[in-house]
C-alpha cells in the first residue's frame, strides 16, 4: 500500500492546540503518518534572509525568514506531547529536521526510526551524512534537483550508512560508497526518493510526473511524490504511476495566516484524496489479464454464438443466409462460422436455436 504522509509542516502556527487538532484531522482522514517540521530559526537562516515570493504573498506581508520561522518553532515539550498523542491514536509521528540540533533531538530524544530529508537540504552534504549515520530509514525529497544532484546525495547517504562513526569525508569517498555493492544494497534497503516541484502551489505544467520514471530508472530505488499542486488530482495520478509514498500539505483552514496554508488541503479534501488513492490501489490489480470473478457470469450474456435464423433440416447444406452470430454466448463459437458454411446439418434446427458442435 502507498504510504500516505499528511504534511502538517508549520501549519500549526505555533499553537499547541492547533498542532494537536492537525494530528486528529490526519488520523481521521486515514493518513499513515502526520509530519511536522523541527528547527531552530537561529540554526536555519541568517537574520537577514528574505522570504520566498510565495511566502510574502501567502503571509500578506514582508518580513525576514528568521522572524517568520521563529514564530513557527515547535518546543521540545510539545514534540513529546504530539508523539504521545500520535501513539494514542495509532498514527505515526514524523518530523523533518533542518539542523543538527533538531536531528539529534528527533533521533536520540524522541526515538524516531524514520526521517525525511527535505528538498532544500539535498545539497547539504553534512546534514545528509548525519541523517544516514543515524541508521534510520530515509525519505528524500528532490524538489529543484537534477539527477546528478540526486546521485551525489545518494553517495553521501551510502557512505553514511556504511560509516556511521566517520566525521570527515570527501567527494571521492561518497562516489566510492555509491559505486559499491554494499552502498547500493543499503540504499535499496533504506531510502525512498520523492519527486517534487518546489513551488507553492506548483503550476500544473511544471509537475512532470514522468520524472518519477526517470528517478526509478536511474537509481533503482523506490519512488514517491511530494505534492504542492492545488487539489487532489495529481497525488492520485502519481499513485497510478507507481508512487509508493505520497506526501501532501494539509491545514484545518486555508484562510489561516501562515506561509503554507494557501497551498494545503483542508481535512475533507485530505480524506477524499486518501479514499481515492486507496481505490486506485485496489483498481491497479496484479496486472494479469484474465476474466475477473464478476465477469465470468456475464460471458454468456455479452458474447455471441452461431444461431439458426430460419428452419434448417437435417442433411441440408448450410449457407450464410441460414445462420447468424447472435446472443447469447455459450453455444458454438463464431470462429467456426466459415467452417459451418457448406456443411450438411447434423440435425433439424428451428429459427433462433443455437447450433451444436
Amino acid at each position: 500500500m502507498t504510504l500516505i504522509i499528511a504534511e502538517a509542516g508549520v501549519n500549526h502556527n505555533g499553537s499547541p492546540k492547533l498542532a494537536k487538532d492537525l494530528v486528529t484531522a490526519a488520523y481521521e482522514a486515514g493518513a499513515d503518518i502526520v509530519k511536522f517540521q523541527t528547527f531552530k530559526a537561529k540554526n536555519l537562516v541568517t537574520q537577514s534572509a528574505q522570504q520566498a515570493d510565495y511566502q510574502k504573498k501567502n503571509m500578506g506581508r514582508e518580513e525576514s525568514q528568521f522572524s517568520m520561522l521563529q514564530r513557527l518553532e515547535l518546543s521540545h515539550s510539545l514534540h513529546h506531547e504530539l508523539i504521545a498523542y500520535c501513539e494514542e491514536l495509532g498514527i505515526e509521528f514524523l518530523s523533518t529536521a533542518f539542523d543538527d540540533e533538531s536531528l539529534d533531538f528527533l533521533v536520540n530524544d524522541l526515538g524516531l526510526k524514520r526521517l525525511k530529508l527535505p528538498s532544500g537540504e539535498i545539497t547539504n552534504a553534512p546534514l545528509a551524512l548525519k541523517h544516514a549515520q543515524t541508521g534510520c530509514d530515509l525519505i528524500v525529497s528532490t524538489g529543484m534537483a537534477t539527477l546528478s544532484e540526486i546521485e551525489s546525495v545518494l553517495g553521501v547517504l551510502a557512505f553514511g550508512y556504511l560509516n556511521p562513526s566517520v566525521t570527515r569525508a570527501s567527494r571521492a569517498d561518497f562516489e566510492a560508497a555509491y559505486a559499491s555493492k554494499e552502498g547500493q544494497d543499503v540504499l535499496r534497503k533504506k531510502v525512498t526518493v520523492l519527486h517534487c516541484t518546489t513551488e507553492y502551489p506548483a503550476p500544473m505544467d511544471e509537475i512532470n510526473l514522468r520524472a518519477m520514471d526517470s528517478i526509478a530508472h536511474a537509481f533503482n530505488l523506490p519512488v514517491g511524490y511530494s505534492d504542492h499542486s492545488k487539489g487532489i488530482t495529481i497525488p492520485i495520478a502519481a499513485v497510478a504511476k507507481g508512487a509508493q509514498v505520497i506526501e501532501k500539505h494539509f491545514t484545518l483552514d486555508r484562510n489561516l495566516e501562515g506561509p503554507d496554508h494557501k497551498a494545503s488541503l483542508e481535512p475533507d479534501e485530505l480524506a477524499s484524496m486518501i479514499s481515492a488513492i486507496r481505490d486506485v490501489e485496489v483498481a491497479l490489480g496484479d496486472g494479469v489479464k484474465r476474466p475477473t470473478v464478476s465477469e465470468v457470469k456475464n460471458k454468456a450474456i455479452a458474447r455471441k454464438s452461431l444461431v439458426a435464423i430460419k428452419t434448417i433440416k437435417q442433411g441440408q447444406l448450410i449457407n450464410s443466409s441460414d445462420i447468424a452470430v447472435m446472443r447469447p454466448g455459450g453455444g458454438r463459437s463464431p470462429y467456426d462460422y466459415w467452417q459451418v458454411i457448406g456443411q450438411k446439418s447434423s440435425k433439424d434446427y428451428e429459427a433462433g436455436e443455437p447450433l451444436g458442435e
